[in-house]
């Protein structure tokens, strides 16, 4: 039977989602405890892989598993999992379905701050320079005019193609806080971080949106801005046709 399970965890102490050779990640702990209750090996496949002190308010991940589960599995996860890493629900889904495969779309958000706020140092960028909302938003209108997002993608990563379908994007104030909103079918490794860092050089006036689109266009990594810190990145949603 194949399960999907909710989860969401603060990726400060992870180096990323995804299994690494000798490093400590998401997956190698949720597998770990799913291991230990079941008192069998549980292999998970996540909805994507986030990098190290990416966080996720909602992540999810497919396993299978021959027997049905008790109604306290979620409770009982959530006792051996540490405190940065919470199950939201274990559910039975539909045979063959995959939680990376099957996604309709993932949204992330990104929170800058423009002000020292001790309360979001794990959560945010701090960028102490004015930001043009306006033009960024101009940027990102130009933004879901294309496919092809190579610019954006990490150098050297394994991406197959770099064509994505971009459904939303948008920049928001609120208060003291900048936030960018995205919302995709799939995303290639970096890009969301490589997006913000070049939309901020926009917004900080060192590149126009003229420029930005050039940028798309030319799918060159080299001519895009620097890659926005991690702590700032959030996967807030995936989506199934359950």
């Amino acid at each position: 039977m194949r399960y999907f399970i909710e989860f969401s965890y603060h990726g400060k102490n992870y180096f990323g989602y995804q299994i690494q050779p000798n490093e400590i990640s998401v997956q190698e702990v949720v597998e770990r405890v799913l291991s230990t209750l079941f008192r069998s090996p549980i292999k998970i496949t996540g909805a994507g892989r986030t990098d190290t002190g990416v966080h996720a308010k909602k992540m999810f991940a497919h396993f299978d598993f021959s027997e049905f589960l008790e109604d306290d599995i979620v409770a009982r996860l959530n006792r051996f999992l540490p405190p940065d890493i919470v199950v939201r629900r274990l559910f039975l889904v539909r045979e063959g379905l995959h939680a990376r495969f099957d996604a309709l779309y993932r949204t992330y958000e990104y929170i800058i701050t423009t002000e020292k706020n001790p309360f979001l140092i794990d959560f945010s960028w701090q960028v102490n320079k004015n930001l043009d909302i306006e033009a960024m938003n101009k940027a990102c209108k130009i933004l879901v005019r294309y496919k092809d997002f190579s610019s954006f993608s990490k150098k050297g990563a394994d991406n197959k193609t770099g064509i994505c379908t971009i459904y939303f994007a948008q920049w928001l104030r609120r208060e003291a806080e900048v936030v960018f909103t995205i919302k995709a079918d799939r995303f290639l490794r970096n890009m969301v971080r490589a997006i913000v860092g070049t939309m901020v050089e926009v917004g900080t006036g060192k590149k126009t949106v003229p420029d930005f689109k050039t940028i798309i266009e030319r799918k060159n990594r080299f001519l895009a801005g620097p890659s926005a810190p991690a702590k700032g990145l959030f996967l807030v949603d995936v989506g199934y046709d359950f």
